[in-house]
């Protein structure tokens, strides 16, 4: 049977494409081994008030089959807007996930701060019991400074 040159090409095309993904998923380097990275990747105000875009990578060897955080948001002055809970939902090994949350009521120009407090529940059978919290790493690369 022949392969018809146009095939072959789209064949090398998707194989190139799916090595491109595989290496995208991967953690962006060997310091998250064994960590939780959670970043504040966006905010974007909206009608309704400040929409968060997280980017978060568990660097562990297991899944997480759930996290929740218990978030505290700080005004540009320093005071407590609210306490929140974010759940991140299942964070599969080794994978990044996005993960967007809506705050209803305040402007993200309005956000000076957000304090994840600790984990409010963190599911993970195959993992030690603190796999949320031990080697949490926060990052921003919004004017929003996160503190944990």
């Amino acid at each position: 049977m022949r392969i018809s040159p146009i095939l072959s090409v789209l064949s090398a095309a998707f194989l190139s494409q799916a090595a491109i993904a595989e290496e995208a998923v991967k953690p962006r380097d060997e310091s998250l081994e064994g960590k939780l990275s959670l970043e504040l990747n966006a905010a974007q105000s909206g009608e309704g008030g400040c929409m968060l875009t997280f980017v978060v990578i568990n660097g562990h060897d297991a899944d997480i089959a759930r996290a929740v955080y218990e978030t505290v948001l700080f005004d540009k002055a320093g005071q407590v807007d609210r306490l929140t809970l974010f759940d991140f939902g299942q964070l599969p090994a080794k994978r990044p996930r996005v993960r967007q949350f809506s705050v209803s009521g305040t402007p993200c120009d309005g956000l000076g701060q957000i304090l994840v407090n600790g984990a409010h529940a963190c599911e993970a059978a195959a993992l030690d019991e603190g796999a949320c919290e031990a080697g949490l790493e926060v990052t921003s690369r919004t004017e929003i400074e996160v503190l944990g």
